[in-house]
C-alpha cells in the first residue's frame, strides 16, 4: 500500500449510547425516536445540562460555561439531546470529572456549547468584527427577504431553530437575546411576511432561485411550511428551492415524521412535475455528528422525493480544520449517509469568534489537501463569503497582504443596496484573517491600530496606513 497523507478506511456510522448520560440512564429507544420528546428535553441552560451529565463535569466546566454565557456568547444554549449526545460519544468513565477534558477538546461541544476559556484572551472579536457582517438585514426587500444576488434570495421565514451554534452567521436575528446581544425581531406575523415575500418573487421574475430558511424551517408546522412551498411553486419564475435546515443532523427525528415525510412527498412530486429542482441543505461540521438517525432523515427525504441533501459546514479551528477532519466528514456524509458535500464556508466575521476562524491561507491549503480523494462531484468547495460580494472560492481573491491578514475579492454583479454605486463592480473589497493568526509583525500593526481602526475605516484605507507605517519605517532606517 502507498503511504498517503491521508488513509482512506470506511467507517460505519454508529449511534452513540445516550444512557452513558446519567440523566439518560433509563431513556428508551421509543423516546429517542420521538421529536416531541427530544425537543422537551432540549438542554437550555448550566442547570439543566448539570441534570443531564451530573459530576462527570468537574465544577470548573460549569463556572466556564456560566461566565461565558454571561459575558461572551452570542448565542443562546438549546442542545437537543441527539447533539449532546454526540459530544465525547466514546467516553465510558463514570469518575466524578472523568468527563471534563473530552468535554474541553471535543469538536462538536467546541462550537454548539461554547466556555468561557475557549475565546480568544486578547482578540475574542476582530476590530472589524459586526453583527450581520454580510449586511443581509440591510438587503431585506421586504421584511425577511435578503436579495443579495441576481438571481437568488434568502427567504427568512422565522428567527427560531431547534438547536443554537455559537457561531451563527445571523447571531443578529436568530434566537433569544443575550446578555451580550439583544436581537433584531420580526415585526410582521408570519402569514403577513410570507405574503409580502411571495408578492415581491411574483414581481421580480429575474429571481429563479430561494433559498428557504430562517432559523431553521424545522421549527415552521409543516402545514404552515407546505402552504409556503405549495404558494412558491405557483410562482413560474422559481426553477429552485432549498430548504435550510441544521436539524437534519440536530434533531433528524423531525424529519423521519410521519406527517413531514408524507407533505415532503406531496411538495417534492409536484416540484418535479414543473421541473423545480428541489434540495435540502444541512449544516454538519463533524464526522461525530453524522449517526445513523441522520442517514435514515436523509433517506426519508430522497424516498420522498427530494432531488439532493447537501451539506453546507463551516471551517472552524479546533473542529474540522484538518485534511483528516474534513476528510472523515466527507467520506461519512458521501459514502454512508448520501449526503452530499456542497460547502464549507470560513466562519463569518461576527463578534467573539476569533477563535473559531481560520486565515485565508489555511482554507487555501485545506482546498488543496482534500482534492483528489473524493469523487469530484463529493468534493465540496471551500469557500469566503466576503461582505458585500457573496460567496467566492477561496482561490478567487484578487490581493493577499498576508502580513497583515487583508485578502482583497472583486465581483460581477451589484447587491440590492448597490444600484447606484459606479464603483461597487470595480472596487476592491477586503477580508480579514484572525490577527492571532499573523506573524508577530501582523499582529503588532493590528495592535497598535486597535481600537482606531473600527468599522469606519474601509480596509483599503487600513492597508494605506500599513503601507506608510512600513515606508517610515525604510525611511528611519535609511536616516539610522
Amino acid at each position: 500500500m502507498i503511504e498517503q497523507p491521508y488513509q482512506y478506511r470506511r467507517r460505519r456510522l454508529e449511534e452513540p449510547d445516550w444512557t452513558r448520560f446519567p440523566g439518560w440512564a433509563d431513556v428508551t429507544e421509543a423516546d429517542w425516536a420521538s421529536a416531541q420528546w427530544q425537543r422537551a428535553q432540549c438542554v437550555k441552560n448550566v442547570k439543566q445540562l448539570r441534570e443531564v451529565v451530573g459530576d462527570r463535569l468537574h465544577e470548573s466546566f460549569y463556572e466556564d460555561l456560566a461566565q461565558d454565557m454571561a459575558h461572551s456568547a452570542t448565542m443562546s444554549m438549546l442542545l437537543p439531546p441527539q447533539m449532546l449526545n454526540t459530544m465525547a460519544p466514546a467516553i465510558e468513565e463514570t469518575a466524578a470529572g472523568s468527563w471534563t477534558d473530552a468535554f474541553h477538546a471535543d469538536p462538536v461541544r467546541r462550537y454548539m456549547l461554547p466556555v468561557a476559556s475557549d475565546r480568544h484572551p486578547d482578540w475574542p472579536s476582530h476590530p472589524f468584527a459586526t453583527r450581520d457582517s454580510l449586511h443581509e438585514h440591510d438587503m431585506w426587500a421586504v421584511e425577511g427577504l435578503t436579495h443579495r444576488y441576481p438571481t437568488k434570495v434568502l427567504a427568512e421565514l422565522l428567527s427560531t431553530c431547534p438547536q443554537y451554534c455559537g457561531h451563527c452567521t445571523r447571531m443578529d436575528l436568530v434566537g433569544n437575546s443575550t446578555p451580550t446581544v439583544d436581537k433584531r425581531r420580526l415585526a410582521l406575523k408570519p402569514v403577513d411576511r410570507q405574503t409580502a415575500i411571495l408578492e415581491y418573487l411574483e414581481a421580480h421574475p429575474g429571481v429563479r432561485d430561494v433559498v428557504v430558511s430562517g432559523g431553521d424551517v424545522a421549527n415552521l408546522p409543516w402545514k404552515q411550511l407546505e402552504r409556503f412551498l405549495d404558494r412558491l411553486l405557483d410562482v413560474e419564475t422559481i426553477r429552485d428551492i432549498r430548504l435550510a435546515t441544521k436539524a437534519l443532523m440536530g434533531l433528524p427525528q423531525h424529519w423521519l415524521q410521519e406527517e413531514i415525510v408524507d407533505g415532503m412527498a406531496r411538495v417534492a412530486k409536484r416540484a418535479a412535475g414543473q421541473g423545480v429542482n428541489l434540495a435540502i441543505h444541512t449544516h454538519i461540521n463533524h464526522v461525530n455528528s453524522v449517526t445513523p438517525t441522520v442517514a435514515r432523515a436523509a433517506a426519508a427525504m430522497l424516498d420522498a422525493g427530494v432531488r439532493d441533501v447537501r451539506n453546507q459546514g463551516v471551517l472552524m479551528r479546533g473542529v474540522n480544520d484538518t485534511q483528516a477532519d474534513l476528510l472523515d466528514l466527507c467520506f461519512a456524509l458521501q459514502g454512508e449517509a448520501n449526503i452530499l458535500p456542497y460547502y464549507f464556508y470560513m466562519c463569518d466575521m461576527i463578534p467573539n469568534a476569533e477563535h473559531w476562524r481560520t486565515s485565508v491561507a489555511q482554507a487555501q491549503e485545506l482546498q488543496t489537501a482534500i482534492m483528489g480523494y473524493l469523487p469530484g462531484y463529493a468534493t465540496p468547495r471551500i469557500i469566503c463569503d466576503v461582505p458585500m460580494v457573496g460567496k467566492r472560492w477561496v482561490h478567487q481573491l484578487s490581493e493577499y497582504d498576508r502580513e497583515l491578514g487583508i485578502s482583497y475579492w472583486t465581483k460581477n454583479y451589484r447587491t440590492s443596496i448597490e444600484a447606484d454605486d459606479p464603483d461597487a463592480l470595480t472596487r476592491r473589497y477586503p477580508f480579514y484573517d484572525p490577527i492571532d493568526t499573523l506573524p508577530k509583525a501582523g499582529q503588532q500593526w493590528w495592535a497598535n491600530m486597535h481600537p482606531p481602526v473600527r468599522a469606519k475605516e474601509d480596509g483599503n484605507a487600513a492597508a494605506a496606513k500599513s503601507r506608510l507605517a512600513v515606508a517610515r519605517q525604510d525611511e528611519a532606517a535609511e536616516v539610522a
